[in-house]
C-alpha cells in the first residue's frame, strides 16, 4: 500500500525539480528517527499479515466474470461500518492500487504466544465475511494474484477503454485509467513511472507453447503508435501499463524486533527465503487471457515500476542521469544489512556516495549507511503541494516517500516517531492464496520460522548472487517441483549474532570454505533428505516438541505444516499449476494458450466456490480439517 498522502499531487517535471529537497530531507529525517531509537531493546514479538483482494462481478446471465472498479466505495463502507466507529475492531481496511483491489489486515497486531496462531485464519474469515456483506448479489472478493483477463476488452464493469493518449494517466493499449484507484498517490505513481522513463513500460512474459499455439506468436496492435510493435517481443505477451503489476495482489507479513540487531540478522536470513516461498506460493499463470510459461508475478511487477530511463538501463551512455541501476525500483534487495552477511554481498550496489558519506559522517554504520544510500539513488515518485516543507525533527514523510517506493522483496522499516512500534521486517514475496486457510498456513508458517532463526542461531545466508539466481527460478511454471535453488548446507554452525545494536554494528562474519552452499530442490529444502540437509519442517516440529503448545494450537500449526509440506513434496499443487490444470481440461479450451471468457468465468465460478467452502478441492487443499475453520 505504501505512503498514502493527501494533497495536491505535482507532475513529473515539478517533481523532478525536487527531488534533492526530498532526498536531503528525507535523510535528515532517517537521521533524526535513527538517533531517537537505535538503542531501543526489548521489543517483543508483534506482527501482522496483508491479504489483497479482488472485487469480482460473476455475471451468471452471460457467463462473464469481471474486475468491478468499485473499491472506494467498498473501502468507505467498511471503515465506517468499522474502524470509524471501533477503534478496537478487529479488521482493518486500506486502498489498494486497483479501483478493483483492497487490502485487508487485522485490526490489532498479533502477539508473541503461539495460540496467536489459533486466530489467524478466523481474522482472515471475518475480513472475507465482512466485505462479502456489503457486495451486490453478484459480487464477491477473490484471493487471487493476477486476473487472467486483465486487460483484455470488457474487463472491467463498468467497461473503460483504455486511451494511448498524451493525457492519459499511463496511456496503455490495454488497461483503462479507471482501473487505478482514484486516490492521487496510485495515478501520479503510474503518470510520473511513464514521464520519467519517457515511455511506456514493457512487460513482455514468455507465452506457454500449448499444441495450437501460433509459432510464431506475434500480436498485432490496432491502436498502436507504432511503440508497441518496437517493444513486444515474439513468442511473448506484451503489456504496457504499471497496472499489469500493480494491479496483482499478494500476501505480506511485517514483524518487529525485539531491536535493531535482530531486525537486521532477521531481514538477511529471510531474504534467503524469498524465492523459496515465491515459488511455493505460486499463484499467476495468466496474463491479459493469454496462458503464460511461468508460474509468478514477481518479474511482471519489476517491470510495470521500472522508471529507469535508457540511460540507467545502460543502453545508451550515461549524460542527464547519474547513476548505472542494475534494476528496477519493485525487485529483489541488493544488499545484506547485517554484519554476518557482509561477506555475502557479491553484486554491484549502486549508491549515492554523497548520502553515503553524510551518513557515516552522522555515525551509521557502513552496511546500513549503504543500504539507505542505495534507497535514495531512486527519485520520488509521487510528491504533494502540502507536504514539501515539513518539520524533519517530527515528521518523516519524505523519508517514507523514497522507503515505500523501493518495492523490494524484503523491507527493513525503522520505527514511527512518537509511538511505540519497534524495529520492523517487512516479508514480500508471497503470492496470495485462493482460501484463508492457505494464507493463513503461509502466514504462520513464515512467523514460526522467524521464532526457529532467533532461538536456534540458525544461519541460512548464501551470496547474494545467488539469491538472485534462486529468484528468477522460482517463477518458473512448477519450479517448485522441476527445478533447483541455492541453499545452504549447514545452517547450524554459521553466526552466533548478539542483538545488542553494539554488538550488531561491530560483529564479524564466520569463516568458512567455499562449499557452503549447493544446489537442492523445495521437497529437499521443506521436508529435507537424509544426508543432505534436515528440512524446514522437521525443525520447526522440533521447535513445537520443546515447546509449551496448547492441543489446539498443535493441531492448528500441524495442519499448517502439512499443507506446506505436502506443497513441497508435489502431494498438493501449487495454485498456479492447478489453474493451469483447470484450464487445460476445459471443454472450450482449445490448446492455443487462450483463456475466453467463458473459461475465465468458469474458473473463478470454482474459485469463489472454493474460497466460501461449498466446493472441497483435495488437489490443492487436501483435507485440512483446521480447528480455526468455521
Amino acid at each position: 500500500m505504501g505512503l498514502l498522502s493527501q494533497g495536491s499531487p505535482l507532475n513529473w517535471t515539478e517533481t523532478r525539480k525536487y527531488a534533492d529537497h526530498v532526498r536531503k530531507h528525507g535523510i535528515l529525517q532517517f537521521l533524526n528517527i535513527y538517533n531517537k531509537v537505535k538503542d531501543r531493546q526489548k521489543d517483543v514479538l508483534k506482527w501482522g499479515d496483508e491479504v489483497e483482494y479482488m472485487l469480482v462481478q460473476l455475471d451468471k446471465k452471460n457467463e462473464k466474470a469481471c474486475l468491478v472498479l468499485n473499491g472506494n466505495k467498498l473501502l468507505e463502507t467498511l471503515q465506517e461500518k468499522g474502524e470509524n466507529v471501533n477503534p478496537n475492531h478487529p479488521t482493518l481496511w486500506r486502498p489498494e492500487y486497483g479501483s478493483y483491489m483492497i487490502e485487508g489486515t487485522p485490526g490489532q497486531p498479533y502477539g508473541e504466544t503461539l495460540s496467536e496462531f489459533n486466530t489467524v485464519e478466523d481474522n482472515m474469515g471475518k475480513r472475507r465475511k465482512e466485505a462479502s456483506s456489503v457486495l451486490n448479489k453478484d459480487e464477491t472478493l477473490c484471493t487471487i494474484t493476477s486476473f487472467p483477463r486483465l486487460g483484455c476488452p470488457g474487463f472491467t464493469k463498468p467497461e473503460y477503454r483504455p486511451a494511448p493518449v498524451e493525457k492519459g494517466v499511463s496511456r496503455s493499449l490495454f488497461f483503462p485509467d479507471q482501473a487505478i484507484n482514484k486516490h492521487p498517490r496510485f495515478s501520479t505513481i503510474t503518470r510520473n513511472v511513464f514521464h520519467r522513463r519517457g515511455e511506456r513500460v514493457v512487460i513482455n512474459v514468455p507465452i506457454f507453447k500449448d499444441k495450437n499455439t501460433p509459432t510464431p506468436f506475434v500480436e498485432t496492435f490496432p491502436e498502436d503508435d507504432g511503440g508497441a510493435v518496437r517493444a513486444a517481443l515474439p513468442d511473448h505477451i506484451y503489456m504496457d501499463a504499471s497496472g499489469f503489476g500493480m494491479g496483482n495482489c499478494c500476501l505480506q507479513v511485517t514483524f518487529q524486533a525485539c531491536n535493531i540487531g535482530e531486525a537486521r540478522y532477521l531481514y538477511d536470513q529471510l531474504a534467503t527465503f524469498c524465492p523459496i516461498m515465491m515459488a511455493l506460493s505460486a499463484a499467476s499463470p495468466f496474463y491479459r487471457g493469454y496462458v503464460s510459461d511461468i508460474d509468478c508475478r514477481w518479474g511482471v511487477n519489476s517491470a510495470s515500476a521500472d522508471d529507469r530511463t535508457r540511460e540507467e538501463r545502460g543502453l545508451e551512455p550515461l549524460k542527464n542521469n547519474k547513476f548505472r541501476i542494475h534494476k528496477s525500483r519493485f525487485d529483489s534487495i541488493d544488499s545484506y544489512l547485517s554484519f554476518f552477511g557482509d561477506k555475502y554481498n557479491d553484486i554491484e550496489l549502486t549508491k549515492d556516495d554523497d548520502i553515503y558519506s553524510q551518513l557515516l559522517d552522522a555515525g551509521i554504520d557502513r552496511l546500513l549507511a549503504q543500504h539507505i544510500a542505495h534507497l535514495f539513488i531512486r527519485d520520488p515518485l509521487s510528491l504533494f503541494e502540502e507536504t514539501l516543507h515539513l518539520d524533519d525533527e517530527d515528521e518523516t514523510e519524505h523519508f517514507e516517500n523514497l522507503q515505500s517506493t523501493n518495492w523490494q522483496t524484503m523491507r527493513f522499516k525503522p520505527p514511527h516517531p512518537n509511538t511505540d512500534m519497534g524495529w520492523r521486517v517487512e516479508f514480500r514475496p508471497m503470492e496470495v492464496q485462493l482460501t484463508d486457510f492457505e494464507n493463513a498456513a503461509y502466514v504462520v508458517f513464515v512467523v514460526l520460522l522467524t521464532r526457529v532463526i532467533l532461538s536456534y542461531k540458525l544461519d541460512f545466508l548464501i551470496p547474494l548472487s545467488k539469491v538472485d539466481e534462486n529468484i528468477k527460478v522460482a517463477q518458473k511454471r512448477n519450479a517448485v517441483q522441476e527445478d533447483l535453488f541455492y541453499f545452504r548446507r549447514d545452517i547450524f554452525k554459521g553466526c552466533t549474532p548478539s542483538f545488542d545494536s553494539t554488538a550488531a554494528q561491530n560483529g564479524v562474519g564466520t569463516n568458512e570454505d567455499h562449499e557452503e552452499y549447493t544446489l537442492m530442490s523445495i521437497d529437499t529444502i521443506i521436508n529435507g533428505k537424509e544426508g543432505v540437509f534436515p528440512g524446514i519442517v522437521p525443525i520447526l516440529n522440533c521447535y513445537l516438541e520443546n515447546m509449551e503448545v496448547d492441543v489446539k494450537t498443535r493441531c492448528t500449526i500441524l495442519n499448517y505444516l502439512k499443507l506446506i509440506k505436502k506443497r513441497a513434496s508435489g502431494e498438493l499443487m501449487t495454485m498456479a499449476r492447478w489453474m493451469r490444470e483447470f484450464v487445460a481440461k476445459h471443454p472450450e479450451y482449445k490448446k492455443d494458450s487462450v483463456i475466453t471468457d467463458k473459461i475465465n468465468y468458469d474458473l473463478l465460478s470454482k474459485c469463489d466456490r472454493i474460497a466460501k467452502g461449498e466446493e472441497q478441492c483435495p488437489e490443492l487443499i487436501g483435507d485440512p480439517a483446521s480447528t480455526t475453520r468455521p
